[in-house]
């Protein structure tokens, strides 16, 4: 029996604990499977003071970031209790790089939260989670906001 292999990208939004704790309730557990953490990073760049000076190279804001991302999903990595779990940060565009993971991780399903923006935000803005939905070659859970929120609700 082959190992499913979920793949949950998360923002660092408060909502993101909410999305981990239902995809490892609802879908990890249950398939066991095994799950890859997902963050997509702004490309990093240097950083110059006012007199053009480099105060931070863009090496070393790519390490900060990393570093940042990975603490972030390893606090997310408890909810996944007895379920095989790593993480990564990637950098770039979240959609393309939301599907260069999950063809690498060779996922079976892809979990990504929605903004929950509608109307003309939506339309102006577009939806990360509804261009990765368009475009995968696997399946796509979409968690809206108003589901994480009654999750998070329901735990002790």
């Amino acid at each position: 029996m082959t190992t499913k292999k979920i793949l949950l990208a998360v923002d660092r939004s408060p909502r993101a604990e909410a999305e981990a704790s239902l995809v490892a309730d609802t879908a990890a557990r249950g398939a066991h499977a095994a799950v890859r953490l997902l963050h997509v990073a702004p490309e990093a760049s240097a950083v110059y003071d006012t007199e053009g000076r480099v105060v931070i190279y863009a090496d070393q804001e790519a390490a900060s970031r990393t570093s940042e991302g990975l603490d972030f999903l390893r606090a997310l990595e408890v909810y996944f209790a007895g379920v095989p779990v790593e993480s990564i940060v990637r950098f770039g565009d979240p959609v393309a790089q939301i599907l260069d993971e999950a063809e690498d991780f060779g996922a079976d399903l892809i979990v990504v939260g929605t903004a929950g923006r509608s109307g003309i935000g939506r339309v102006l803005l577009g939806s990360v989670a509804e261009r990765v939905f368009a475009k995968a070659a696997v399946p796509v859970m979409l968690v809206r906001p108003a589901a994480v929120a009654s999750s998070a609700r329901e735990r002790p």
